[in-house]
């Protein structure tokens, strides 16, 4: 095990992080106990404000850009660190970001919907 990060909520309550203190502690004023738990510097809320604004970033281009699918699915990995607060996991050597687009059965990709009354 690698340490224990300590979020807090905006309402007060303690969430326990395992494995995310591994960014080097030097130089920063945080709070490090005996246990070896780490206090972050950031509310829980406010360590994934980055990654929410990462994905309404990238909900966005998907919509509103040419394909026009019925559905989005976009998958982070997430990692929390106690200076940092959340960042994007890479997966091997690139950052990892998975998205889906689906379409439904009928729809073709772009174009806009016709009315039958018309």
């Amino acid at each position: 095990m690698e340490g224990l990060v300590e979020f807090k909520t905006d309402d007060g309550v303690v969430i326990n992080v395992e494995g995310a203190a591994t960014e080097d502690l030097s130089g920063h004023q945080l709070v490090s106990r005996d246990d070896g738990t780490v206090q972050a510097t950031r509310t829980f809320e406010g360590a994934l404000d980055g990654v929410r604004a990462a994905a309404e970033s990238a909900l966005r281009v998907f919509r509103d850009g040419s394909l026009r699918p019925d559905s989005v699915e976009i998958e982070f990995g997430v990692k929390l660190t106690a200076e940092a607060g959340a960042l994007i996991a890479k997966s091997s050597v690139e950052g990892h970001l998975v998205v889906k687009l689906a379409w439904s059965p009928g729809q073709a990709a772009g174009s806009p919907e016709t009315n039958p009354a018309s």
